[in-house]
């Protein structure tokens, strides 16, 4: 009798087991089921954008902001819904995207894209913004963040490579012009120059200190200290980089503690100059 008792309640168990089962299923597909019926009847995602960083965007940068299906089957599609301040957006900054309803794939998955240029800087989310679908709301916090400008990375990476001169083979030379009394060092790694330091006396007009960088034989950054003399302190300092066909890329000048834009024809001089002191300086020869 005992057993039959344990019997009947353990069939018990069971069947309440399974109800339980049935019921948690029945929710979940109710649950994915509310969800498609949401993305479906969803007619806009709304949301704000701010910007991280001591780098905060100008007045004319331009913004953009796009809803974009990214399954892979959709790829290169155009945006469901877009908005472009070509200027004046200040942050935080409210959007809000309309599109009609049922444009919408439940099966298919919906981000919101920010991108921010001011110039030459462009402004980056490393973080997706998914909504609508696949459990995701209608609404998206977007965070950006400053990226280096191609001017930056120049100087950045050429900054990098004069720390690394002391590892290389140096060779030097000299050269007394009529106007002018020059003087080099090369440094070489494996037969390759990369950098030429070069110092100028033009007597009573002044002295400079160059150092030159380069890529594949072609010059590609140089920074020049203009002084009164040898051992007085620099009264401008130029920046330059070009890109291996010569387009200028980096080019400023610093006087004191102001900066401001290198024109293009002394951008120019400097690659000039760095491919006459290479080729005086021998090039990659190995010596």
């Amino acid at each position: 009798m005992r057993k039959m008792v344990l019997s009947v309640m353990s069939m018990a168990v069971l069947a309440l087991a399974g109800c339980g089962s049935s019921t948690s299923s029945q929710t979940e597909e109710g649950a994915a089921s509310a969800s498609s019926t949401a993305a479906a009847a969803a007619s806009s995602v709304s949301g704000t954008i701010t910007v991280r960083g001591p780098i905060q965007p100008s007045p004319n940068a331009q913004l953009v902001i796009n809803l974009v299906d990214v399954s892979s089957a959709q790829a290169g599609a155009a945006p469901v819904a877009s908005k472009m301040v070509a200027s004046g957006a200040t942050f935080p900054y409210s959007f809000e995207l309309s599109f009609k309803p049922g444009e919408i794939n439940p099966a298919d998955l919906y981000v919101v894209k920010a991108i921010l240029t001011d110039g030459a800087r462009h402004y980056a989310m490393p973080i997706q913004a998914p909504v609508l679908t696949k459990g995701n709301k209608n609404q998206a916090t977007i965070e950006l963040v400053a990226e280096q400008t191609p001017a930056e990375k120049d100087l950045a990476d050429f900054n990098a490579l004069i720390k690394q001169i002391g590892g290389m083979k140096v060779t030097t030379g000299t050269k007394l012009d009529p106007n002018a009394s020059r003087g080099w060092q090369v440094f070489r790694q494996n037969g390759e120059t990369k950098v030429i330091r070069e110092l100028v006396d033009y007597g009573d007009k002044g002295f400079t200190s160059t150092d030159f960088a380069y890529r594949n034989g072609a010059p590609w950054a140089a920074v020049q200290q203009k002084k009164a003399s040898k051992d007085a302190k620099p009264s401008s300092i130029e920046r330059a980089s070009w890109t291996e066909n010569g387009m200028v890329v980096m080019h400023e000048q610093q006087s004191g503690d102001k900066t401001g834009p290198l024109d293009a024809d002394d951008a120019n001089s400097l690659r000039q100059q760095a491919q006459t002191i290479y080729n005086l300086a021998g090039g990659n020869k190995k010596k």
